[in-house]
């Protein structure tokens, strides 16, 4: 009898469950968008992305769509997830902007870029990358509310992209290589940031460690002094 009734009851969970479950599918697409901005609000995004999901593939021509891949572009981008950010906002842009929005959205694009540069020195391509889809935007919205925030992002990629060309610069000078030391001074960021005044951010010790202060590292001395082919090249014809 007790076995009967453990059977009966395991059952019954089984099936309770699986039921759970096949509730969760054709649903209104209110339904799922609920979902989405409840589990946006509780930080949770890979729930958000779930029901983001269930309410584009159930609802494609959803009037609900525009709105929740916004809020999906912001969310992941304010939880520092730039490259799902900038996923939702081609999203948004391809299917649903309006004017007014894709202004909006490609405005964040390259917001998220510059946020996704917490350590501007270590990816050059990102810089130029970010700097041009500013430029770009500064083309398309020459009379935007944004240019304010755009301006103060660009004058400090600006400044970082000197800094960075200025580093460069004294490795190529520390490996006797001084054609690529002069190239990369040449490389004026603007003509209205002057090299001379450019104050350069501390860097923490822990990352000084390895990374150096841009004039030298710790592993000094474990750059050969002798100078290569090139070098004598570089040196030959100066």
């Amino acid at each position: 009898m007790i076995k009967t009734w453990l059977v009966a009851m395991i059952a019954v969970i089984l099936f309770s469950g699986c039921g759970k479950e096949l509730e969760e599918f054709n649903k209104p697409a209110e339904y799922w968008y609920e979902k989405m901005v409840t589990a946006v609000s509780n930080g949770n995004l890979e729930k958000a992305d779930s029901y983001f999901s269930s309410l584009q593939s159930e609802h494609i021509s959803s009037p609900f769509l525009a709105e929740a891949t916004m809020i999906m572009a912001q969310a992941h981008m304010a939880h520092d997830e730039y490259l799902l950010a900038e996923h939702f906002l081609n999203e948004y842009i391809r299917r649903y902007a309006t004017p007014e929005g894709r202004e909006y959205a490609e405005f964040l694009k390259v917001k998220a870029k510059f946020l996704a540069l917490p350590n501007p020195g270590r990816d050059q391509g990102l810089i130029d990358e970010t700097l041009k889809g500013a430029e770009t935007f500064k083309m398309n919205y020459p009379y935007s509310t944004y240019l304010p925030q755009l301006n103060t992002m660009e004058t400090q990629l600006q400044l970082a992209r000197g800094v960075l060309n200025e580093n460069i610069a004294q490795m190529y000078e520390r490996l006797g290589k001084p054609k690529g030391s002069d190239y990369y001074r040449s490389m004026a960021p603007v003509t209205w940031i002057k090299p001379d005044e450019i104050v350069v951010a501390n860097v923490p010790w822990y990352r000084e460690m390895f990374e150096g202060d841009g004039s030298s590292s710790w592993y000094d001395f474990l750059i050969p002094q002798t100078r290569n082919v090139i070098s004598m090249d570089d040196n030959q014809s100066k």
